[in-house]
């Protein structure tokens, strides 16, 4: 396989690429990086708090400095953003203090600019170990908080626009499916106070009505998305990185006090891009028995899987298990149904899964959960092994799964399932 045959497998299974926030052709990467460049500021800047931070950890930790610079050496020159430790600094204050515009182009269209500027660092051997360096992957992910916090303040709305390179403009209203949304047209951006505002915008109810909510034998679906996986009979353990379902329930679970009792059952995994509702909800009636966030790897993909064809269901599986990742157990009246597990994944650019029930809670089928600061994610609901009858939506694609955003398509609160 040639270099350039090599960067196209690799850019294909990035999440960025899946969920469409990328260039769907790696030249349009490519001329974003080479702009990006142009803008990095030859005066040097005092660096932001959580920058400053990854410098000092960069600089001290010499397993990790030998990390990022083996990674920037080797990148191929032709596709070399940043040339030094200093620059990829530069290029990460620059980021954390903007927002990204739109563009109708598919071809062209990049969202994600933190996922653009480690695209190629990502597929290195090096790059491949430093973005599974706990100590590495902490302070990128304070990075990461720091602009969502850019993204959560007034300042970022600018690009909430109707000019053509804005969220509000003609192409945007539908390629975004903004009809669907609540929002003032009479108000400054619409009424969106933010860009992260904009992106976890609420749903009109109507457009996403509750099946059957009388009925506690329908469980719906929590999310809008695409379905990946229906994993069956799931072990404590799995070896992830082997082909076949690559999940393990121990670590998926992150060893709650509830893990055992999902021994056997399934896995429901579904997609979502960046165009999709990314606030999730409850898909059953029941108690909140448990509800937390559990920190853990953002730019990580499963490259031990190898060029495998299923890359697609394979790196789903890898994210559920190993990256930063919400963990809702919410326990039904019925015993044949049990207790279920919404577990929402932030990847890349998401570095905020944000919950907003608590133990004790109870909740009605369709209540909201939580949801996605920015960016494409991925959610994965757990069953016990006596809680389906059937599931009612059309299978996942058959094996081999290269795109996992061509399942079958999934709307928050409609029908996924009979419970026995």
């Amino acid at each position: 396989m040639d270099l350039h045959a090599h960067l196209d497998a690799r850019y294909r299974k990035l999440f960025g690429y899946r969920a469409g926030y990328l260039p769907r052709e790696r030249a349009g990467l490519d001329a974003w990086q080479q702009d990006f460049r142009a803008t990095l500021s030859a005066a040097a800047c005092a660096p932001s708090d959580a920058v400053a931070r990854l410098g000092v950890l960069i600089e001290t930790r010499p397993l990790i400095r030998m990390y990022v610079s083996q990674m920037i050496d080797q990148v191929p020159d032709a596709q070399k953003v940043v040339h030094s430790t200093p620059e990829l600094l530069q290029a990460l204050e620059q980021i954390v203090v903007s927002a990204p515009l739109y563009n109708q182009d598919p071809a062209k269209r990049n969202a994600f600019p933190m996922s653009s500027l480690f695209a190629y660092m990502m597929m290195t051997p090096a790059g491949e170990a430093l973005f599974r360096n706990e100590e590495f992957n902490r302070a990128i992910k304070d990075v990461l908080q720091q602009w969502c916090r850019y993204l959560d303040s007034p300042a970022s709305s600018h690009v909430l626009n109707e000019g053509p390179f804005g969220w509000l403009s003609d192409f945007a209203y539908q390629d975004m499916k903004l009809w669907e949304f609540e929002f003032d047209r009479t108000k400054p951006h619409w009424g969106f106070a933010s860009y992260n505002d904009y992106f976890h915008r609420e749903i009109k109810p109507q457009a996403r009505p509750i099946s059957a909510p009388d009925n506690p034998k329908v469980i719906v679906s929590p999310n809008d998305g695409n379905l990946v996986t229906i994993a069956r009979d799931i072990k404590p353990q799995d070896k992830f990185w082997l082909k076949g379902e690559p999940f393990s329930l121990v670590d998926m679970l992150d060893r709650s006090e509830h893990w055992e009792r999902f021994v056997g059952g399934y896995v429901f995994q579904s997609f979502l891009s960046g165009a999709n509702y990314h606030r999730w909800h409850a898909p059953i009636d029941g108690t909140v028995r448990e509800a937390r966030v559990v920190d853990g790897l953002m730019f990580s993909d499963a490259e031990s899987a190898g060029f495998d064809p299923n890359a697609g269901v394979l790196s789903e599986g890898y994210d559920a298990t190993v990256n930063t990742r919400g963990l809702v157990f919410i326990e039904s009246d019925d015993r044949a149904i049990g207790i279920v597990c919404v577990v929402p994944i932030g990847i890349t650019e998401i570095s905020s899964v944000r919950i907003c029930v608590k133990a004790g809670d109870r909740l009605k089928k369709g209540a909201e959960l939580g949801y996605f600061s920015y960016g494409g994610s991925s959610l994965a609901i757990v069953f016990q092994k006596s809680a389906i009858d059937h599931f009612t939506v059309p299978p996942p694609p058959p094996l081999p799964v290269v795109d996992p955003s061509s399942g079958p398509p999934l709307l928050v609160n409609a029908q996924i399932a009979l419970a026995r």
